[in-house]
């Protein structure tokens, strides 16, 4: 990876990245997509290889992070109203990664409670 450049977000499909590569390039931000092709060719790899990468130039990182943080899909619940955190009250909600700590999650990963986490002040709920 070029060391100019910094990786803003990570998608399974290509034309996910293209989505949010067009917004960016419209603003005149540097962007470029890496292992977009290999994923193309057998869509099944994505999660072996981490998926397709969107990398923006440092120069233009901060920027790019404030108009992805607009633009992206934030989660709501089974009713299709936002969730709020509990903390700074913000909507802008994502699904936290997860931990797998105990064997049982690790062998039945099904079973482990979604949690979310706060793209504001970053509080897991």
């Amino acid at each position: 990876m070029n060391d100019d450049y910094n990786v803003l977000a990570v998608f399974e499909y290509s034309t996910e990245a293209h989505v949010t590569k067009s917004k960016l390039d419209s603003e005149n931000i540097q962007t470029m997509l890496m292992d977009e092709k290999t994923i193309d060719s057998d869509p099944l790899v994505s999660n072996a290889i981490g998926g397709v990468k969107l990398l923006v130039h440092k120069n233009d990182f901060e920027k790019a992070v404030k108009i992805y943080n607009e633009i992206r899909v934030y989660q709501k619940d089974k009713n299709g109203n936002e969730i709020n955190c509990p903390k700074c009250q913000s909507n802008r909600i994502l699904i936290a990664p997860i931990q797998r700590k105990n064997v049982f999650y690790m062998l039945f990963p099904f079973f482990e409670k979604r949690r979310h986490i706060c793209n504001e002040c970053k509080t897991i709920f």
